[in-house]
């Protein structure tokens, strides 16, 4: 009965010390910029922490930005998240502009290392930035509050400015929209809702210590071990609960991205992409001009595929990928027509622009280098104009091989071995036939091959005078 009781006692102990042991923090990290493949990572990861039963992710972050949907994306995985995200921007010389300030925004925690800064938030996705004589409204409302309304109310001041152009109002409809999601998220963490606006209206910027001060973020941390002794005991709100951390001394386990996550960030990098797609059509077209080859055919249908997934997952000009596909036709054209290199130059030129604006945004790591377009245009000139020429004039050269060049081939009848005539062609003994008498000597021309026999004519020799 003792040991019973002995044994249930040492249970309870157990049970309380894994009860008071602090569960398991995961570490995720982002150090590119957000695309499509860092959203699949971010979602995956925190799958992984609701699963694992995390108390908490640690997002890391060093990005100068990305795509507007891929950061959407991630914010909805993390105001979904069963667990807390504490996103954390580091280490010393690491920054979370654009894209990465909304998600800095949207965590359950916003912390930053030592000499790290966070801003720059306005809206590039359109391409061009406002004119100054059109300023935002709302960028400077108290210019504004100096103007006289008239009796309709509408303030006088206006009256004098034009209306604004179509590529003006797209991009104030734009900033309006990117300007109302920040401060809604700002709303729900209860962070600095005014700066939150000027980093979208303004693309202020500002350090760690600076956004700590005005309570843009929680907290200042040199690393994550420090981070977690900081936000030890901090009750967070997730969901409709509230929830305490025992953070000091958990054990951190550190997210890595799988394969499908690394072969999504190689490919859906534009550059990558860019490349896959012209090895394709390259590979297709010397397929087509060189049939039986295989290899290019089957080279060309995967990069081709790949190329054109990774574009459909990236914001992508199609009026680029015509003027691409147009250029590449326009430059196999010149190989056969006589345009003096009219075709070859035009296509080229249309290679080019279709190169620079086919991917179409100007958010930071999503742009095909201008070095690599003219380098992939001068190269694809080349390759179509003279490779691709040389291939198909070889089409049109007598065969020099194979059955095709015993047709028409002269020989010399040697004479009958065992009741079959044989002749000499090509400096080779051949069995041969013919419709008429053969005499050891005569000279004879191959008309057509059966097998490994062939059929041969007399050949007609000239005489003087005829």
């Amino acid at each position: 009965m003792n040991g019973l009781r002995l044994l249930s006692s040492c249970g309870l102990f157990w049970l309380g010390v894994a009860a008071a042991a602090p569960g398991v923090v995961l570490h995720i990290s982002i150090n590119e910029a957000i695309g499509p493949a860092t959203a699949e990572y971010v979602h995956r990861g925190l799958e992984h922490a609701a699963q694992s039963g995390a108390q908490l992710v640690v997002l890391t972050m060093d990005t100068p930005g990305g795509l507007d949907t891929s950061m959407r994306a991630i914010i909805k995985d993390i105001l979904a998240s069963p667990v807390p995200v504490a996103s954390f921007v580091a280490p010393g010389g690491a920054r979370a502009a654009s894209a990465g300030t909304y998600i800095l925004y949207a965590s359950h925690v916003a912390a930053m290392a030592p000499a790290t800064n966070l801003g720059a938030a306005t809206p590039v996705s359109i391409g061009s930035p406002m004119p100054s004589e059109a300023p935002i409204p709302g960028a400077d409302d108290k210019k504004d509050t100096k103007g006289k309304k008239d009796k309709k109310g509408s303030n006088a001041k206006d009256k004098d400015v034009p209306a604004a152009p179509l590529g003006d109002a797209m991009t104030r409809k734009v900033v309006h929209d990117a300007s109302a999601y920040i401060r809604g998220l700002a709303q729900l963490r209860g962070r600095n809702i005014e700066w939150a606006e000027r980093a979208v209206r303004e693309a202020v910027s500002l350090s760690a210590e600076e956004a700590a001060k005005i309570k843009v973020i929680d907290l200042v941390a040199d690393d994550v071990p420090d981070l977690l002794r900081k936000l030890d005991g901090r009750t967070l709100k997730v969901g409709a609960e509230e929830r305490t951390l025992a953070t000091a001394g958990a054990a951190i386990s550190e997210y890595q991205p799988d394969f499908r996550t690394r072969f999504l960030s190689t490919i859906t990098n534009p550059s990558i992409a860019y490349i896959l797609l012209i090895v394709g059509i390259y590979a297709l077209i010397f397929e087509f001009s060189s049939p039986g080859l295989v290899a290019p055919g089957v080279v060309g249908t995967i990069s081709l595929l790949i190329g054109l997934y990774a574009l459909q997952l990236l914001p992508v000009n199609y009026a680029g990928l015509a003027l691409v596909v147009l250029g590449i036709g326009l430059m196999i054209a010149e190989t056969f027509l006589p345009a003096f290199g009219s075709l070859g130059i035009g296509g080229a030129i249309a290679f080019g622009i279709g190169s620079v604006i086919l991917i179409d945004t100007d958010a930071p790591g999503f742009g095909v280098p201008l070095s690599l377009v003219l380098g992939v245009t001068g190269t694809s000139a080349a390759f179509l104009i003279v490779v691709i020429g040389m291939a198909m004039r070889s089409r049109n050269r007598p065969v020099v091989s194979g059955r095709e060049q015993m047709i028409g081939e002269p020989g010399e009848v040697i004479g009958d071995h065992g009741g079959e005539c044989w002749a000499r062609v090509h400096g080779e003994n051949w069995q041969v036939r013919s419709r008429t008498p053969l005499q050891p000597g005569a000279r004879v021309r191959v008309a057509a091959m059966h097998g490994l026999v062939l059929e041969v004519v007399p050949e007609i020799i000239k005489q003087e005078g005829d």
